[in-house]
Order: structure tokens, then sequence, then C-alpha cells
């Protein structure tokens, strides 16, 4: 292996995971949540965040919808 490369010759070219990049957010998630989260993450082995991305994601690719029921006021 050389000590030394000569970059100067290299093509630059566009980065083909560019488009799949994870977008940064904020949220505020119940604590139970997170910690349910992070139990089965420590399980599967997996970051928590990684386990929330794969199962928003999951919800995602089959259309699932959230039921919400707001308590009716009399």
């Amino acid at each position: 292996m050389k000590a030394e490369y000569d970059l100067s010759k290299l093509k630059s070219r566009k980065n083909p995971y560019a488009s799949k990049l994870k977008k940064p957010v904020t949220m505020r998630l119940s604590e139970d949540v997170v910690e349910y989260f992070k139990g089965m993450a420590d399980e599967a082995g997996v970051p928590y965040q990684s386990l929330i991305n794969l199962y928003l994601r999951d919800c995602l690719t089959t259309s699932r919808k959230v039921q919400i029921k707001w308590p009716q006021t009399v």
C-alpha cells in the first residue's frame, strides 16, 4: 500500500445514499413510551431511536392509521 495517494485525479460523484438520509426531528414522547421502546431495543440489540424509526416505517408501508376517539362532552 502506498504511503500517499494522488487524489487530484479522482472525479466527484453524487452520494447514492443521499436520498435516504434521515432528517433530525425533536419529539416529545411520554416517558413510558420511551422506556417501552428502549426495552425492546435492548432485547433486539439495536438503538431505540432506530427501533422507533422501523416501527414508524412499518406504519408507513402498511398504511396503518391511528384510531383516535375523543371523549364526548355532554
